[in-house]
């Protein structure tokens, strides 16, 4: 929960006014300890989700055809967004990765990629 900075500098104020430890002031406005030392330090809210980070789904479509065994972080690198938004993007894409159950002579499995409508791409 996220604090009013009113609150905050008050909290502060009343700590160094009445000499009052980090523990008391804490108690005293029923808030964490924790947020008694964070705001001791820097009194502004940190925000902590950076919501720009939105996947162009064409671009997604183009590297999973260019690059259809690339791991998920690769393509987080590519298109400069976090792996939890390719993982996303793939699931409303209807994306889906099945391993051959058989090895070919090669060793290395086979990877099958599925579109909406796609047999295999």
């Amino acid at each position: 929960m996220t604090y009013s900075l009113d609150m905050r500098q008050q909290v502060l104020k009343i700590r160094s006014e009445e000499g009052l430890s980090m523990n008391e002031a804490a108690k005293r406005f029923g808030v964490g300890v924790a947020s008694v030392m964070r705001w001791s330090k820097n009194i502004e809210a940190i925000k902590k989700r950076n919501r720009s980070t939105k996947i162009d789904m064409e671009a997604l479509k183009g590297d999973v055809e260019q690059y259809p065994d690339a791991y998920q972080f690769e393509r987080a690198t590519r298109l400069g967004v976090g792996e939890h938004c390719v993982w996303y993007a793939l699931k409303l894409l209807n994306v889906t990765y099945k391993k051959n159950s058989k090895s070919p002579q090669s060793g290395q499995r086979k990877t099958l990629c599925f579109l909406r409508g796609d047999k295999e791409a």
